[in-house]
């Protein structure tokens, strides 16, 4: 787990998020999380529908108060004084963000009123790159267009943070290597921080160099991509290794799995195996409530996903 330090970009304190009363009980969406993300790194932050993904991102941006505990962006608490914390945030909601009867080009005048320090050159030049016409109404963009407007919008506020959740949920492969080839560039160009809420274990893989698991609105892992592969091996149920059992879960064919913490005995893990081995993990602790289904990891599954109601962001 990385040590939180003054330098570090985005930091939670013991966080803690429930909500009011549903159903006869409180829900408790963060947990005590502690978590410091390195700057300059593309992390992925992974988890369960309902492990607090969403939770987290919007406390960074300020829409979500914490419970107990406290978070920053640069410095900065963004509950507190969230007109100071949001100059250093580029955020891409999950659900869709345009207004469907503006231009592209409307869009981009009104993200350079709000922001002074909005570049439109770099925002128009992202576009171009990706032929999508200014003149064009964000009603009639595809899905994969508007997540690149959308994008454009977040890197044109030269922020040093981008918060981008799940803003792949909707878009097809080709569209999502085409955004994941945009954030990288951008990141890699700016120095920038990225925290990227994904499910698609290949597009991780392609692009983030950490990986945070939540579940049951707690940090199951916080390490680099390469180092949570090299410490996991994957064994039967009853093998003893050491380091300690993570997880059980189904493999291919039904044949169940063991995700181990060791780095010896068994064979490697892959990403993919790490990720759901701590997912099912996160599923057997979660406290009340009914079990959290695992998410499908699959680039295929990803492509299935349904669109979701609209979000007006803060630019």
């Amino acid at each position: 787990m990385t040590v939180a330090t003054d330098s570090s970009p985005l930091q939670t304190y013991a966080v803690s998020k429930t909500y009011g009363r549903r159903f006869g009980h409180r829900t408790r969406a963060l947990r005590d999380v502690d978590l410091a993300i390195p700057a300059g790194s593309i992390t992925a932050l992974v988890g369960p529908n309902g492990a607090g993904k969403s939770t987290l991102i919007r406390g960074f941006v300020g829409f979500e108060r914490p419970t107990s505990g406290r978070m920053t962006v640069m410095g900065v608490d963004p509950w507190r004084d969230r007109g100071r914390a949001i100059k250093h945030v580029g955020y891409v909601p999950q659900n869709e963000s345009l207004y469907r009867s503006l231009t592209v080009a409307q869009h981009l005048d009104m993200a350079a009123s709000l922001r002074p320090r909005f570049d439109l050159a770099i925002a128009r030049r992202r576009l171009d790159e990706l032929e999508i016409p200014e003149d064009r109404r964000a009603g009639e963009l595809s899905g994969g267009q508007q997540a690149q407007v959308g994008l454009a919008l977040a890197l044109g506020t030269r922020a040093e943070v981008l918060l981008l959740d799940e803003p792949l949920a909707a878009l097809d492969p080709l569209a999502r290597r085409e955004f994941l080839g945009v954030l990288v560039d951008a990141v890699r160009a700016d120095g920038s921080t990225a925290l990227l809420s994904s499910h698609v274990i290949t597009d991780i893989e392609a692009v983030c160099d950490r990986l945070v698991v939540l579940g049951g609105g707690r940090i199951l892992l916080d390490d680099t991509l390469a180092a949570a592969v090299a410490s996991h091996r994957i064994g039967a149920p009853d093998d003893r290794m050491t380091g300690g059992l993570v997880s059980e879960f189904p493999g291919p064919a039904g044949k169940v799995l063991a995700l181990w913490r060791a780095s010896e005995g068994g064979r490697p893990a892959t990403l993919d195996e790490v990720v759901l081995g701590y997912l099912a993990s996160g599923r057997r602790s979660r406290p009340g409530g009914p079990t959290a289904a695992l998410e499908l990891t699959s680039a295929a599954a990803a492509d299935a996903a349904p669109a979701t109601a609209p979000e007006r962001p803060v630019r």
